[in-house]
């Protein structure tokens, strides 16, 4: 199983969620603070939605979910083949789940793309302690609130 994840930066997430949920005609599979995400069966599609008012109706970053380690790892293998550097990040908390991912660096226009899978659920948005920031926010993001960032 693998899906494209859209990551979304909304103003106010109840309302999204209630957008959502009518477009998809799913309820979210995950809601936190600042946070939700639907997996959608048909597209399948992981929308992640996270509260960042002010930044409303932009990409926060792009994803593909995979199944398991091995396929992060075969992705990234095949990625490395092809040119594409990466930032490895295993066993990381972001976006209240423990994950194995990487980012592929270098896209054309900035895009942030992660290839990931989740290993297990969190109680925290981003690291060991709520508050921290995720560990899949980008440097220049190292000072925002957990929810920027995350997965």
């Amino acid at each position: 199983m693998s899906r494209i994840q859209l990551a979304l930066d909304v103003d106010d997430l109840e309302a999204s969620i209630a957008f959502y949920s009518r477009l998809f005609g799913t309820e979210p599979a995950k809601v936190r603070p600042g946070y939700a995400n639907f997996a959608v069966a048909e597209p399948p599609l992981k929308l992640v939605l996270l509260e960042n008012p002010g930044r409303g109706g932009s990409i926060n970053h792009l994803g593909v979910e995979v199944a398991d380690t091995q396929a992060v790892d075969d992705e990234q293998t095949r990625l490395s083949a092809a040119g594409f550097p990466a930032r490895e990040e295993r066993g990381t908390t972001c976006c209240y789940a423990k994950q194995d991912k990487f980012w592929v660096e270098g896209a054309p226009d900035g895009e942030r793309w992660e290839i990931y899978t989740v290993l297990a659920d969190s109680p925290t948005p981003g690291g060991p302690a709520a508050g921290e920031p995720c560990a899949c926010a980008s440097p220049a993001d190292a000072d925002a609130p957990a929810t920027a960032g995350c997965c």
